[in-house]
């Protein structure tokens, strides 16, 4: 594989898009990919993704710290021997992952994130992206916690 492979991956902050972060940093290793780690963010006046911002300014820092953050903790995991490029993107998750992934040989993203609205099996951002896609899509699930016997029903007999 070329160095011109390139891998784009959504990262929000949630535990989608840290398995999604996860996975893209193995598949690059191995493909010898570089990544670029895309956080979108906007600002309606009420919040950014799981942030509260006062402003636009706050968002956009507070978007840009995030990514700063999971990165920082992505080479102190793996190390930095491996290209990963940071962008933030002011648009709506789904549009930018899209237009980000026009460059790119390959998007990943967590199955669920932090959007207002949650699908059952899929994202909804997952679930725009991969419609919008120009490129290969990857869906890295979150795992679903398993039943404690405290919530599972007891037999009756």
């Amino acid at each position: 594989m070329t160095s011109k492979h390139l891998i784009v991956v959504g990262v929000d902050g949630s535990e989608g898009g840290r398995r999604a972060l996860e996975w893209a940093i193995r598949e690059a290793d191995t493909r010898g990919s570089a990544v670029e780690a895309v956080t979108a963010w906007s600002w309606d006046g009420l919040e950014f993704g799981p942030v509260t911002a006062a402003t636009a300014d706050e968002a956009r820092d507070s978007a840009t710290r995030l990514l700063d953050d999971e990165i920082r903790a992505l080479v102190a995991r793996h190390g930095s021997h491996l290209p990963v490029a940071a962008e933030v993107v002011e648009a709506g998750p789904a549009d930018a992952l899209a237009a980000a992934g026009r460059s790119a040989d390959l998007l990943v993203l967590g199955s669920h994130g932090h959007s207002r609205i949650r699908h059952t099996v899929l994202g909804s951002v997952s679930e725009a992206c991969i419609r919008k896609a120009t490129c290969p899509v990857v869906v890295i699930p979150v795992p679903v916690p398993e039943p404690t016997e405290a919530t599972e029903p007891v037999a009756r007999q």
